[in-house]
């Protein structure tokens, strides 16, 4: 059989969180529902046993509850958020306003669907149940947008169990996984989604380690080697952009950074301003190194190169995501080349280790960079954050 790859890709990559698209005046018949069930249980599932069991909910009564549990549980909190973030420019704003329209009208969508599965997680940390039943989930909504209807996927009621237990008449021994409002959607120009490639965001031999290219094997600086690090701080962009947009700060938190100063004509981030970074490292004692800001999207990215911004050494990132509930994601990265720096001595003296002198600089890179994002959480945060 041959699988029309493109068709499933568009349907993996534009399946969306539908929420103010739902038709909720159009009636979904129960075999359409019916039949997105019967995909979704092809799903893998722990020991090839069908342990998933699903709840249609239709009555008006019922939902009318359902809408009431969900709405105690989230709906003060995401009506004064749209309320506040109204009419602004705040990234999350779009997301809490479609949010909030849930909270208002879950009661009217045609369907309300519960996904189920027989057992109780053992509380251990370990996957358990839900390795058994999450990627069912997911093919139920890649079947509802393969057949022209959307849903989004809500866990929040989950936090009134006894209340949703009682209401639907679930047993003690059956879990909840998931909520999803199904309707018809309005139009069906769903696109992908903004989302970091997977470059950016997958790691080789190793958690933070990346590549622009391979990696080779062996690993060399042809391939573009990198690093990243994270965290979460709990402040908003704004406060977290002036905290990595401030050069020096960093010197407080690395072992080899050792501060940094604006060159004369520039006083703050600018794209095309330049700086003298200063560092040491006991192999190589005190240098410093010009460097080229060559990012500067406020208040989400800041980036600069080093020696040479047509070939740089290095690259470096900070990039900033708004979280859902609140706060700041720091993201620090670092791709080393393609032009040359201090690393390439090393490599010449010894091109046969050239892998091994690649991987531990960047663990020392590593190392550092968590000290710095860590810092700056405690910085903005305070010791007790």
């Amino acid at each position: 059989m041959n699988i029309d790859t493109a068709a499933v890709d568009a349907a993996l990559t534009t399946t969306r969180a539908v929420r103010r698209r739902l038709d909720l005046e159009r009636p979904v018949d129960d075999q359409i529902i019916l039949d997105c069930i019967d995909i979704a249980e092809q799903a893998p599932t722990g020991g090839n046993q069908t342990s998933r069991r699903w709840i249609v909910v239709r009555d008006p009564e019922i939902k009318q509850e359902l809408a009431r549990l969900y709405r105690e549980v989230v709906g003060g909190f995401m009506l004064e958020a749209r309320d506040r973030l109204e009419g602004t420019d705040h990234p999350r704003a779009k997301t809490v306003t479609s949010s909030a329209y849930l909270v208002e009208h879950l009661a009217e969508v045609p369907a309300i669907v519960i996904p189920t599965i027989v057992g109780r997680h053992d509380g251990s940390g370990a996957p358990g149940l839900f390795d058994s039943v999450i990627q069912s989930g997911w093919s139920f909504c890649v079947a509802l947008r393969a057949r022209g209807l959307g849903t989004a996927w809500t866990t929040a009621v989950l936090a009134k169990a006894p209340e949703l237990k009682e209401l639907l008449g679930i047993p003690d021994e059956i879990t909840e996984i998931a909520m999803f409002p199904v309707a018809w959607t309005k139009g069906t120009d769903f696109r992908p989604a903004h989302r970091d490639p997977a470059r950016n965001i997958t790691f080789f031999d190793g958690y933070g380690r990346t590549y622009e290219s391979g990696p080779g094997t062996p690993v060399s600086m042809a391939n573009g080697p990198g690093m990243m690090v994270e965290t979460d701080i709990a402040a908003e962009l704004d406060e977290v952009w002036a905290a990595v947009t401030d050069i020096d700060l960093p010197a407080q938190f690395s072992d080899e950074f050792t501060g940094a100063t604006w060159d004369d004509g520039f006083d703050g981030p600018a794209l095309g301003a330049t700086f003298t970074g200063r560092n040491y490292l006991v192999v190589m004692g005190d240098w410093e190194v010009p460097c080229f800001v060559d990012m500067c999207e406020e208040p989400v990215a800041f980036g600069w190169c080093t020696s040479d911004p047509d070939n740089p050494g290095a690259r470096w990132r900070f990039e900033l995501q708004p979280l859902m509930g609140g706060g700041t994601r720091l993201v620090y990265r670092l791709l080393l080349g393609p032009g040359p720096s201090g690393l390439n001595m090393f490599i010449d003296q010894n091109p046969e280790k050239e892998h091994r002198i690649i991987a531990n600089r960047l663990q020392v890179h590593r190392t550092n960079m968590q000290r710095v994002v860590d810092g700056v959480k405690a910085h903005i945060e305070g010791p007790g954050g």
